[in-house]
């Protein structure tokens, strides 16, 4: 079955080029129902790290203009680069790569806007029963997947709202900051490394609590930030992914600094980076401080557009394509004003 998503500058319908389809099939149909053990060894750290430095590390011998056109097949455009095509001789190097994001990814005006953290399909939902865009425990368990020791934070988001970012192997893997405030809380919580392939997400319950993780909560309602209350930004890992780095800067790329409590950061300034494969990142916002694009909403229901998803949650849910700092919903006003330190 194709997976389809929304092309978000023309309303489009865009077919996906799904990477290694056939194993992703094979391991969550025949492997995982008729062969536990080799399952979970497949999903399992040292596999991960193996099968992403055998896809990632191996090096290959290109000239500058053969990259090039590797490149385009790929779907990704050269002239984004902040760096020469001509140093991108391994996969993980153009998994890795970084753009000139001050001038191809700018940033929406309106100082209530909320941006995407990375270049990503997107689906947007609630963690209330009783809201329209109610998310069916499919993707994740929400206590879970904040962490199940972190009473205080499952509290703070109970019945809040959440946006899924789903990046495929060939996007720009830095995220970015999709709000300003301060860092009040960052934790990883160990886990699997499941494919974020739709076809293995509708096949297994709740992969995305289930894989190795890190959680980053970060207060808006702070002088300088985006005031839309409480953040939480879950870096999700999947197959062939190392390991979530996280690097910090305020200019640009340079002097990148760990991410820890107290420091500030300000909306879409690089944040962090995967290593490498597909991967999600997960936006939670307390309940009634924002509100999703309507173009993102809308999208969700289109009839003309093919989605794996619907397998699993017996609806559309079609994703949009969005990109790194672009806009994907704003902050509501804080009822009393108040600003706290």
């Amino acid at each position: 079955m194709k997976h389809q998503y929304i092309e978000r500058e023309t309303s489009r319908v865009r077919t996906e080029k799904l990477f290694s389809d056939p194993v992703v099939n094979l391991i969550y149909s025949g492997v995982r129902e008729n062969a536990g053990f080799l399952f979970n060894l497949l999903i399992s750290e040292k596999m991960s790290a193996l099968l992403g430095a055998i896809t990632y590390d191996i090096p290959f011998r290109r000239n500058p203009s053969e990259t090039r056109a590797f490149l385009i097949a790929q779907g990704i455009d050269p002239g984004e680069l902040a760096g020469r095509v001509a140093d991108l001789d391994s996969y993980r190097k153009i998994f890795e790569r970084q753009i000139r994001f001050w001038e191809v990814r700018p940033m929406p005006t309106e100082a209530s806007a909320l941006v995407s953290p990375a270049d990503a399909t997107v689906l947007v939902g609630s963690f209330s029963n009783g809201h329209p865009l109610f998310i069916k425990d499919k993707f994740f368990d929400y206590t879970d997947l904040v962490g199940p020791d972190k009473a205080c934070w499952q509290q703070a988001f109970f019945h809040g709202d959440v946006a899924v970012f789903r990046l495929t192997p060939e996007k720009y893997h830095y995220n970015h900051a999709p709000v300003s405030g301060i860092v009040k809380d960052v934790y990883a919580i160990d886990g699997c490394f499941h494919s974020c392939n739709p076809g293995a997400v509708v096949r297994e319950v709740t992969p995305l609590s289930k894989n190795r993780r890190v959680v980053t909560i970060i207060n808006t309602d702070v002088p300088g930030g985006s005031r839309v209350g409480l953040v939480a930004m879950v870096e999700v890992v999947a197959l062939m992914i190392g390991r979530i780095v996280q690097c910090y800067s305020k200019n640009r790329y340079d002097a990148p600094v760990p991410v820890r409590p107290g420091l500030f950061v300000e909306k879409g300034r690089p944040k962090s980076l995967f290593r490498p494969g597909s991967s999600t990142t997960l936006l939670i916002f307390q309940r009634g401080r924002m509100t999703f694009s309507r173009d993102i909403v809308e999208n969700m229901a289109r009839t003309d557009a093919t989605s794996r998803f619907a397998e699993g949650f017996h609806s559309q849910l079609v994703e949009t394509a969005v990109t790194v700092r672009s806009i994907i919903g704003n902050g509501l006003p804080l009822k009393n004003n108040t600003i706290k330190e």
